[in-house]
């Protein structure tokens, strides 16, 4: 907490900066370092990383290169002090016509409608785009969605293809026995193609 003391407000929403000992890198999708500001994939490096999983050649080079960095799967970036900031998981990243979304953006602002109680943004196979943005929100009791009039609400608020595609009213997210969202569920559940 006294480390954000006296500086820009935004780093109270950083994840900080790395303990001494670890060094922390955001790459781009080629690997390079990304500059500052831009948003890449995280990776770690430090005697606290592991040093592989145990028999498992094949997944421990999937996740540590071989100068000993780390890939974490997090989305985030990395300002000129050397705060981190996360956004999301690449897994839960949906990519539509080109352009990145991340989900937990999206979930952040349809979860501000009055009538969501609870939502979950996924991608599903879209012909046109590759990925279209979907949401699979439950009601608040007694609230009725309409999923064309939260689409629309919702693109005020963000750009056009950020904005849900498809709108999936649910009774409830499907959940692990710690709360997390089953995101995989999800889009087993819902990843049929959206029509054109």
């Amino acid at each position: 907490p006294t480390e954000h003391h006296g500086r820009d407000p935004r780093s109270l929403s950083s994840a900080c900066r790395p303990l001494p000992g670890a060094a922390l890198m955001v790459v781009d999708s080629v690997g390079k370092r990304a500059p500052n500001g831009q948003p890449g994939e995280i990776l770690i490096r430090g005697p606290s990383v592991m040093a592989g999983y145990w028999n498992q050649p094949d997944a421990t080079a999937k996740t540590i290169d071989s100068d000993g960095w780390l890939r974490t799967g997090d989305v985030g970036e990395m300002d000129d002090a050397g705060y981190i900031y996360i956004h999301d998981r690449i897994k839960d990243m949906i990519i539509t016509g080109g352009e990145n979304v991340y989900a937990a953006e999206v979930e952040s602002v349809l979860a501000d409608h009055p009538g969501v109680a609870e939502v979950a943004v996924i991608g599903t196979p879209d012909p046109k785009w590759g990925e279209a943005v979907t949401a699979v929100v439950v009601p608040r009791p007694g609230t009725a969605i309409e999923p064309g009039a939260l689409s629309s609400w919702a693109r005020t608020r963000l750009a056009g293809f950020k904005t849900p595609r498809r709108v999936i009213v649910a009774d409830a997210l499907p959940r692990n026995p710690s709360g997390k969202v089953l995101k995989r569920v999800l889009r087993q559940t819902y990843g049929t193609a959206v029509p054109k």
